[in-house]
């Protein structure tokens, strides 16, 4: 997981999964590594620490309230890498995803400020083969500690673009034949009745007001999932997860 608390080019990313992620992905930006004291003999720090070794990482090692500290207090299980930053993306990475796909797949989503769902959202747009997730920057929610934790290695992978205004963005999108559908519980359409397999957007909001209602009118059409009435509404993780790998089948078969 990653830490509020870094410099201007360095983060701090703690805990067992979200170190191995960043030794999957990117080994080449850690700068150093910690280890607590006392967990020298644990086989999944041991195996960290075997392969921070092969790339030339020394590792140090810490008490534990020096680790405390380091993870603002975090749930570190024992282990702290620092990285080189990655910097944020943008409108012009969106530009230059969208130049580089035939058929782009993306999440976004509007207000979502729970860096829990950000993080499970994430993750569900890694598993359905979905090319981005695109987010506001005002009114959402930070890539935090929680957030990359709960992408469980999603976060070093599929990108994650932060954009100025996302009406804006869904306008630019639509001009560059990207349908985009908003997701909405009173929608006629079901998700299952609409064609899935083209460029595609697929907006989901928060789940206590939905899409917002500058959102809603610039989507090409509204779609519900279909689910028993006696449930209100999925969380939006789940109900993102479900439209993606819908998406996903249909473009198989296709």
């Amino acid at each position: 997981m990653i830490s509020n608390k870094k410099s201007k080019a360095k983060e701090i990313v703690y805990g067992i999964n979200a170190v191995q992620s960043v030794l999957d992905t990117n080994p080449e930006k850690i700068l150093s590594a910690w280890v607590v004291k006392g967990r020298e003999d644990d086989k999944r720090i041991l195996n960290l620490v075997y392969l921070l070794n092969q790339f030339g990482i020394k590792v140090q090692y810490a008490m534990r309230h020096f680790m405390d500290e380091k993870s603002d207090n975090g749930v570190h299980q024992g282990i702290i890498i620092e990285i080189s930053a990655t910097p944020a993306k943008n409108e012009r990475d969106l530009e230059i995803l969208l130049d580089e796909l035939e058929n782009p797949l993306f999440l976004i989503l509007d207000s979502v400020t729970d860096p829990r769902n950000l993080g499970a959202a994430m993750r569900s747009a890694l598993g359905a083969y979905a090319d981005a997730v695109i987010v506001a920057k005002d009114k959402s929610a930070p890539f935090s500690s929680v957030a990359r934790k709960t992408a469980s290695g999603a976060a070093d992978i599929i990108p994650l673009i932060a954009v100025t205004n996302l009406s804006r963005t869904i306008t630019y999108l639509q001009e560059h034949d990207v349908k985009v559908i908003g997701l909405a519980g009173e929608a006629d359409k079901s998700i299952y009745d609409l064609d899935l397999t083209g460029p595609l957007a697929i907006v989901a909001g928060a789940e206590d007001s939905g899409l917002r209602r500058l959102t809603r009118e610039k989507c090409d059409c509204l779609a519900k999932i279909p689910m028993n009435s006696k449930l209100e509404s999925l969380n939006v993780s789940v109900a993102s997860a479900v439209c993606l790998f819908e998406a996903m089948r249909q473009r198989k078969l296709s």
